[in-house]
Parts: C-alpha cells; structure tokens; sequence
C-alpha cells in the first residue's frame, strides 16, 4: 500500500502503562488536505498530535511522517518541516521576547534567540507573515505583553516561518472571547483557501471552531476513530451525538457550523 505524502497512521495505538491512549487508529493526511479532528476530553486528540509531530513513537503499528516511517528516520530532521502550535510550546516562548523574533526563530526551531544570524529575507518572511496575521504592528512588542488573541496569531506566523510542509493547530481558539475566536477563524479560514498553504490539522472540541474551507474531519472517543472522511459526509449530527455521548443537532450555514442538545 502506498504511503500517504503527509500523514500515515496504520492500526497505530498508544499504551502507557495500563491506559491506552489510542487504539488501533487508521488515518492518512496528503498534501492540500485541511483536517479537523474532533472529541472530548481524553479522546487522544493531543496523543494523535504527538505522533503527528514526532512527539512520540506508537506503541504498535506504523507512523509515517512526511514520507518516512518513525523509529526508522532522525526526527529532528523531520520537525523543521512541521509547523506546530500548542500551548506547550507557547509556555517556552520567553515573555521577554520581541514578536519579530518569536517568529524568526523558528527558522533555527529554536525557542528564544541566542546567537544565530539572520538575513533580509528572513525579515521580510517574518514581516510577511505578521501581516498575513494581522499583527504586523505588535512585532516591536514583547511577547509577555500581548493578549490571548494576539498570542494565539503570533504563533501560527512562527509555525509557517519554515515554510513547513505540514501545521499542526492544537486548539488554537482555546481561551479566546467571541470576537479574537472570529478573527481567528476568519484567518484561518484565508489560510485555508491558499492553494500554496501546507496541509493542515486543527485540533478542537468544539465545531464552532472549524474554519470555512475545511475538507476532511477525524472524530475520535475513547482513543479509537468514530469516523474519518470528508466533511460534507462525516460532519453528521449522529456522528457528533456518538462522539461525545449525547444527543446533538448540528447546524451548518456559510460553510460553519453549530451543535445543540436536543432535549
């Protein structure tokens, strides 16, 4: 069986100790695919970022990252080509820091400068991004002064710096208020609609989050995979209710979408 050009997950579980973090999970990511994955607390969602990112290694079946099985390639020649937001590494990001290079240091993937160089283009990159960001005018600040909105842009501009081949977006409208999450999701859903963008993964619990322009979903409860596919067919009110245990309507209008209880 070929080998999926981004992701390849193949009967892939994660068991630490006695818990069993994913089960057996199939799924496969290729190039110009935007994915969200959804579930509940303890549903494995940060485990199947972990091995998306290199993080960690299953405990059985096969990972392929960017073409290359894990446990058989160097990963740190890996994560250069992996864009990563998470809360885990913004508590990393010095708060002394000036935006401008909280960005640009992830052309070393490093966290914090120290005595790497930096040329025009790497400038204009970071520039760039902090434009396509909407924060271009905070790039002179620290990074400890902005707020939760303004942090959440500044690290999706540092995880495209590399020009990564794959993002990965762990909750990125986690803690925002109504309006930094629309802002939020507007931008993405721009990122999203670029044909020179890298493939994608969104982490979220809520649908609320999902950007317009968003292909394919994977829903996970339990560490094992509800359903996976494109979104028009596996975005379904009674996919959602088994993923979460409940009784839910979904709503879809504008390429966004919204769950309710039904009682």
């Amino acid at each position: 069986m070929p080998v999926a050009d981004v992701l390849d997950l193949r009967a892939v579980s994660v068991v630490r100790g006695t818990s069993t973090l994913l089960d057996g999970v199939d799924w496969a990511v290729r190039a110009g695919e935007r994915w969200v994955v959804l579930g509940p607390n303890g549903a494995g969602k940060t485990t199947l970022l972990q091995l998306a990112s290199t993080q960690i290694h299953p405990t059985r079946g096969e990972s392929w990252v960017l073409g290359e099985r894990m446990g058989a390639v160097d990963v740190f020649e890996l994560r250069p080509r992996i864009g990563l937001t998470s809360s885990a590494l913004a508590e990393r990001l010095p708060p002394r820091e000036r935006v401008v290079d909280v960005v640009r240091t992830a052309s070393y993937a490093v966290v914090g400068r120290w005595h790497e160089q930096y040329d025009q283009v790497d400038d204009r990159r970071a520039q760039q991004l902090l434009v396509l960001l909407g924060v271009a005018e905070l790039a002179d600040r620290t990074f400890g002064t902005l707020s939760e909105g303004e942090r959440k842009r500044v690290q999706i501009a540092r995880a495209l710096m590399a020009d990564p081949e794959l993002l990965l977006l762990d909750e990125p409208a986690a803690g925002l208020d109504l309006g930094g999450r629309e802002d939020l999701v507007h931008r993405l859903a721009d990122l999203a609609a670029d044909p020179g963008a890298p493939a994608m993964v969104l982490v979220t619990h809520h649908v609320e989050e999902i950007p317009p322009g968003f292909t394919h979903v994977l829903m996970l409860r339990g560490g094992r995979v509800v359903t996976s596919g494109p979104i028009e067919s596996s975005l379904t009110a009674s996919a959602l209710s088994a993923t979460f245990g409940l009784k839910l309507r979904l709503d879809a209008r504008g390429g966004r979408h919204a769950a309710r209880l039904v009682r």
